[in-house]
């Protein structure tokens, strides 16, 4: 018990107040149970001890504890709950909870015996609560949070500090938005640097290393997390491995299912169930025709990376179309996006985007309403044709 109080003191002490992500003032910590999914490496770690500095100036009747601690391999989160509350603890944060066998229904125990006792776990973007065998959905508060925006980027750098957009505000005054920022700072500069390694905040801690690091990460996510969350065979972690390096080879448009099948020697099934889990990890995002019904095993129109650090992780020379496509739809995770007849992504079923660089012209959509150019290498946009960075501002 020393041992993991040390390392939570330690780790307290370490964690920096100087920028906050977006997510936090938008978390109702007052919940008794809160939920906080994200992928690995987006930052929620370091938001719990944000928090817990930033709101106990006694930091004693707050607990944070990671549970793949070695501690637990002969104590359970029940043993520390009942310790912490015997020792006047309020609050018990627990980290990284899905690598800890049968956690749900010790979490489901220590909520109901020690209702004094508020808890803050946080685990894997792949968790369900309503799958869980203890069913948490209805106690239990969930959040999700992404990798940096361009908009945190800038703040984290130290560039600048600018508020978020509305995509309404983006449509309707890009114009005037995009000129006072680059009147601010040199935005395509810090915008390149972005799409290569601005989403991971760990991209501070790295340097060189960024792009070692998010392999490991993404091996973790697939050799360790998927398998504790899933209960996937090895045979398939194996096959997704492979199938993540084919995509990432592919351009989205040249999707072929029985290809893919073959190569990886499976079903199309088995191709698609693939698919789920991936983009479940937050690894890949699925497009489907605007009339689809959006099924796991269903052929998606297009496949896409879940951001673009990703893509250059794993393909250095990545098709820089792909890139803008791939960036616009991470921005837009809060949207409905889709595939259309026409343009690239429709958004909310009502925005149509066609997205390429600074030359891109309306000739695809120019018979269709609402419909807009995202360009790239442009820093303001006049009418329906908008800075592709501007996207980054939306949270």
């Amino acid at each position: 018990m020393q041992r993991l109080n040390s390392i939570y003191l330690h780790l307290l002490e370490e964690v920096s107040l100087d920028f906050t992500r977006y997510i936090y003032s938008e978390i109702n910590w007052k919940n008794r149970l809160l939920l906080l999914k994200g992928s690995k490496g987006v930052g929620k770690t370091t938001m719990l001890l944000q928090h817990i500095k930033r709101t106990f100036p006694d930091v004693t009747k707050a607990f944070y504890a990671s549970a793949d601690n070695s501690w637990f391999t002969t104590h359970t989160m029940v043993d520390l709950a009942e310790y912490l509350v015997a020792h006047g603890v309020t609050h018990l944060f627990l980290d990284e909870v899905h690598k800890y066998v049968n956690w749900d229904r010790e979490i489901k125990e220590i909520y109901d015996s020690f209702p004094k006792l508020n808890i803050v776990i946080t685990g894997s973007s792949m968790l369900q609560l309503s799958q869980t065998e203890a069913d948490l959905s209805r106690r239990c508060r969930s959040y999700t949070l992404q990798g940096l925006s361009f908009r945190e980027y800038l703040a984290m750098e130290g560039v600048a500090t600018l508020q978020t957009l509305s995509l309404e505000d983006i449509f309707k005054t890009h114009t005037v938005l995009a000129a006072h920022i680059k009147a601010q700072i040199p935005v395509l500069k810090h915008f390149e640097n972005y799409l290569h390694c601005g989403y991971y905040p760990f991209y501070k801690e790295e340097g060189d290393g960024f792009y070692q690091r998010l392999e490991n990460v993404i091996n973790t996510i697939i050799q360790v997390e998927m398998p504790s969350v899933e209960k996937i065979s090895y045979e398939l972690v194996y096959k997704i491995k492979i199938l993540l390096g084919v995509l990432a080879e592919e351009k989205p448009f040249t999707l072929n299912v029985s290809h893919l099948a073959t190569k990886l020697e499976t079903s199309r099934d088995s191709v698609y169930r693939m698919f789920d889990l991936l983009q479940k990890a937050a690894l890949i995002r699925r497009l489907y025709e605007t009339s689809s019904n959006m099924k796991a095993l269903q052929k998606p129109e297009k496949i896409l990376f879940d951001n673009t650090n990703l893509m250059y992780a794993l393909s250095p020379d990545s098709e820089i179309g792909t890139v803008r496509e791939t960036f616009v739809t991470s921005m837009l995770f809060n949207h409905k996006i889709s595939m259309p007849a026409k343009g690239d992504v429709l958004v909310d079923d009502k925005y149509l985007l066609e997205v390429g660089g600074k030359k891109k012209k309306f000739d695809q959509i120019a018979d269709v309403s609402n419909s807009y150019v995202v360009a790239d290498n442009i820093e303001v946009g006049i009418g329906n044709k908008i800075p592709l960075w501007i996207f980054g501002m939306l949270y």
